[in-house]
């Protein structure tokens, strides 16, 4: 898949690349606690990422690699 941001209440928080639908699913119901905070009520969506976010999960992964890193264990960045 491509690089998704998930957004909470219309906000973006972070941006993951998933393996498929059924991991960022699993992302989003394992991660619930963790995005939604105080915000017990919020709504958590998400879309493809956009050029800005893009860029930042790039320059992510880049550190990742250079620090020994591969793609494939590279999950995502918070915003």
């Amino acid at each position: 898949m491509l690089p998704t941001t998930i957004l909470v209440d219309e906000a973006p928080r972070c941006v993951v690349r998933p393996t498929d639908a059924k991991a960022l699913n699993r992302f989003i119901r394992n991660a619930k606690v963790l995005l939604l905070g105080d915000n017990t009520g919020g709504a958590i969506t998400h879309r493809p990422a956009d050029a800005p976010e893009l860029a930042r999960w790039r320059d992510a992964l880049a550190l990742h690699e250079a620090c020994g890193g591969s793609e494939d264990e590279f999950f995502g960045v918070p915003l």
